[in-house]
């Protein structure tokens, strides 16, 4: 997933809380800058808040005058200092009572719930997706909280008899100790949520790095889980640039696994780093999913789902269908249904009646979006939309764009945009499909539009990827199922679901002489 940088605009001094923080107090807190008066975030440090002379302005991509806040950023030893909370609170944290950890986690996905038009409007402020995806996105991860709070009394293992006469073995799950947490802009609370939570629920204590675009709904989250009641240290809050935290993270004795989500060349940097050192480590880096069209297709349905796999959350999802592979029968009807369906959506301010699609989610990523489009007219595709939209603010609105007439070569379809920007393939029939999906050093999401059971049966023994969709968007994964790819998507264990038990605890086997 890609990310871009924030606004560095900095202001004055900050001083550590002394009293355990609550929401109120947090967001209480308030700091005079350029543009007035803003609430105050700062960092979260062993259960006392800590400021920084260094700090970033927040600002609504739909309107980029509206400061959302003032937020401190961690330099080298505040991270050094998180790491080590985390770890002194790790051994108690292992020990606490699955029950207890339950009603923690528990009691975390109903506040979230319950606070959903808020927590919906902080992230559609913030980073710009359309209000009622970013609700669904809030309820989701409280569904995560529930989920994970099970599993907290559900972490099993196995007793079986040893091959030596009287030695009985037993195979149990440990928690692997710290963990640290770095996260994307794209999905701010959710993937949080599929991250923190699994890692609290196995007995591990966390150090929680946010993407700097959004740390409004870090901030919110880790107030939630205060809470619910977490211990001090258990959950540290630290924000700031990647060179600075995520260098940190990377090489410290006292972290025993990191979990990443972002771009492909920031994640190969984590890899290489925290192996290093003997960091366990699992990275989700993206896609360039390609959704496949056959003659046999229902075109209606699998047009509705390019539009929403491409264009909805302003195409800034790993799973987003950026490669609409289409068979020549039906290449010009499908297109003809894609652009009718994409020129009748509505853009603008993320949070205004009847918006469709909010705005990109910076300055820097919308110049990304724009650069690909001039590429993929410059290498010979034909694009309709894909301009700038002028609005009352000076909010990133840019008109959803496909591109047509494109090659499997073609930068636009080897290079992952992260915009409302997808491309079209012909191709002559199933075989010529499947290896053009195929041809990608990604491998998240695939999915493929047929009535032939044939097809679909093949097409998912043989795409080459983590999650394969039958006549369904290629974006979307429910949360009691394991998420993740091949090849360079992702790397080490998959996320969600029973899955993450894999990547959060460590299997110990030991015997018993009953004899």
């Amino acid at each position: 997933m890609a990310q871009t940088p924030q606004d560095t605009t900095t202001t004055g001094s900050d001083q550590a809380a002394p009293e355990r923080p609550t929401p109120e107090a947090n967001r209480g807190n308030a700091a005079r800058t350029g543009e007035g008066t803003v609430a105050r975030f700062d960092n979260l440090i062993g259960g006392q808040r800590r400021g920084s002379e260094d700090r970033v302005l927040n600002r609504n991509p739909s309107d980029p005058a509206d400061v959302i806040g003032s937020f401190a950023r961690a330099d080298a030893q505040t991270v050094t200092d998180a790491i080590a909370a985390a770890a002194a609170a790790a051994p108690a944290w292992a020990d606490f009572p699955a029950q207890q950890r339950f009603a923690i986690l528990d009691t975390a996905g109903t506040l979230i719930a319950e606070r959903a038009d808020a927590l919906a409007d902080l992230l559609a402020r913030e980073e710009g997706k359309q209000l009622t995806e970013a609700r669904g996105e809030v309820l989701r991860a409280a569904q995560i909280f529930k989920f994970f709070a099970g599993e907290t009394i559900r972490n099993t293992g196995e007793i079986i008899d040893s091959v030596r006469p009287g030695l009985v073995a037993e195979m149990t799950h440990e928690p692997i100790g710290v963990v640290g947490v770095i996260t994307p802009w794209n999905f701010p609370i959710a993937i949080p949520a599929w991250k923190i939570a699994p890692a609290l629920a196995y007995g591990n204590t966390v150090v929680f790095k946010p993407a700097e675009l959004v740390p409004g709904s870090a901030s919110a989250l880790v107030d939630i889980l205060v809470e619910a009641g977490l211990p001090d240290g258990v959950l540290n809050l630290v924000m700031g640039p990647g060179r600075v935290v995520g260098d940190v993270l990377t090489a410290s004795a006292d972290v025993d696994a990191i979990t990443f989500t972002g771009s492909a060349a920031v994640g190969r940097g984590v890899i290489t780093a925290a192996s290093e050192h003997g960091i366990r480590v699992q990275c989700e880096m993206g896609g360039k999913n390609p959704l496949v069209v056959l003659g046999d297709a229902d075109l209606d349905a699998a047009a509705d789902a390019a539009v929403n796999g491409a264009f909805f959350s302003t195409g800034q999802r790993c799973t987003a269908s950026s490669r609409l592979i289409v068979t020549a029968d039906v290449h010009d009807e499908f297109v003809r249904l894609v652009t009718e369906r994409m020129q009748g959506l509505s853009v603008g301010d993320a949070r205004a009646e009847g918006v469709d699609i909010g705005p990109v989610v910076s300055d820097d990523q919308l110049a990304q979006d724009l650069r690909y489009i001039d590429i993929a007219r410059d290498e010979g595709g034909e694009v309709t939309g894909g301009d700038r939209i002028e609005a009352d603010t000076e909010g990133y609105f840019l008109a959803p764009a496909l591109v047509t007439g494109t090659k499997p070569t073609d930068t636009i379809n080897v290079d992952e945009v992260f915009g409302p920007v997808a491309s079209v393939i012909e191709v002559a029939d199933y075989d010529e499909a499947l290896a053009v999906a195929n041809d990608t050093a990604f491998g998240l999401s695939a999915g493929i539009f047929t009535s032939s059971l044939k097809y679909s049966s093949h097409f998912k023994r043989y795409a080459q990827a983590g999650m394969v969709m039958v006549n369904a968007p290629t974006a979307g994964v429910d949360y009691h199922v394991s998420f993740g790819g091949r090849k360079g998507s992702s790397y080490g264990p998959r996320e969600q679901a029973r899955a993450a038990r894999e990547f959060y605890t460590v299997h110990k086997t030991a015997y018993v002489n009953a004899g």
